[in-house]
């Protein structure tokens, strides 16, 4: 049993955790839920009983017998507080892109690279990938295993809740503002995105970088390669859509075998936390209101390239608050716990 942390836990990451620790039944002790000072007092609710949110500070950690952090507020705050918990001998999984491209620190999908967490004793923490990058890699490891993957062309519909509350709130009002004919002042309101989200879509994610692409795209193409220990070209496009809830990616393969739809379409349901999702004549192919709310990858209209015999195309969709965040934690977790949870509270507890 361990003292688990949750630093943001009153984000929407945070309540997600909240929600998957207890559907899985991690072995928790005692849960401390942190988030900033205004934030204190606030009621989360936990096996039933309401946890009072504690103030995040340095030492907090030691004080309650930290012995795994989630950490989810942000890289700022992953970047000051994280060390203080692996000072006080407890796992950081942190969910942020601080520590991402850390060569000391494990980027973990226990689905596609479950070895690397044992690398997580260089620095004390393990790291959680980017929410577009987890569905993608979930869908490419088995079809790399197949047929080699040389090259990923991968354009993503990312829903609002990708911004946190705030970028569903604004969504939100920017509908009641629409379907009031008040538009006009809810776009000149807006805090989350350069451009109205309401019936639009907006092709960029995070700061623009000098080479023309986003932020969030160069995310895809490093962390893939990290997690996947390999060299396939990635080349994303990361768009933002008027959808609450869930990631949609349309993904191209290039492969340096001849692909081959069934057999795709094997690999990929035998495939742990893989759905496939694919019976065209009947309307059926994934979407996001089947994803949201669950802890699958759920992959469809799988087609042959009509031109070239070594490309594939598909579609996936995932719930990027679970999938992409807090299930994806957790696992990490899980597998830690089975890896090497016996020997941490030995070291740490001398039992």
């Amino acid at each position: 049993m361990y003292n688990v942390a949750i630093v943001g836990a009153t984000g929407a990451v945070g309540e997600e955790l909240l929600r998957v620790l207890e559907e899985y039944n991690f072995p928790v002790k005692k849960l401390v839920p942190l988030a900033s000072k205004r934030s204190v007092g606030v009621e989360v609710e936990f096996k039933g009983e309401k946890l009072k949110v504690k103030e995040l500070t340095c030492d907090v950690f030691e004080k309650e017998s930290i012995d795994i952090a989630f950490f989810s507020a942000g890289g700022s705050v992953s970047a000051k507080y994280a060390p203080c918990a692996v000072k006080a001998k407890a796992l950081v999984i942190d969910n942020t892109s601080h520590f991402r491209m850390d060569d000391d620190v494990p980027l973990v999908v226990p689905e596609v690279n479950p070895e690397d967490i044992k690398l997580w004793r260089k620095k004390g923490i393990i790291a959680n990938p980017n929410c577009s990058t987890i569905q993608m890699v979930i869908s490419l490891a088995p079809l790399h295993k197949e047929f080699n993957i040389k090259r990923v062309d991968v354009a993503t519909y990312q829903a609002v809740s990708g911004a946190g509350k705030k970028g569903m709130e604004e969504l939100f009002e920017q509908m009641r503002a629409l379907f009031n004919f008040k538009l006009d002042k809810k776009v000149e309101e807006r805090e989350v995105f350069p451009w109205q989200i309401a019936l639009n879509v907006i092709p960029h994610i995070d700061k623009f970088m000098e080479n023309g692409w986003t932020r969030e795209e160069l995310k895809m193409v490093n962390e893939t390669n990290k997690i996947m220990h390999s060299n396939i070209e990635v080349a994303p496009t990361c768009v933002r859509v008027p959808v609450l809830r869930s990631h949609s990616e349309a993904i191209s393969i290039y492969c340096e075998k001849p692909v081959d739809v069934k057999r795709a379409k094997e690999v990929l349901a035998s495939f742990p936390d893989v759905k496939v999702v694919d019976n065209p004549k009947k309307n059926e192919y994934p979407m996001p209101i089947i994803a949201t709310d669950t802890d699958y990858v759920y992959v469809g209209r799988i087609r042959k390239d009509l031109f070239e015999d070594n490309v594939l195309h598909f579609f996936n969709v995932a719930d990027q608050l679970r999938v992409g965040a807090a299930t994806n934690a957790v696992r990490i977790a899980i597998k830690w716990d089975e890896m090497e949870g016996r020997e941490f509270l030995k070291e740490k507890y001398g039992k």
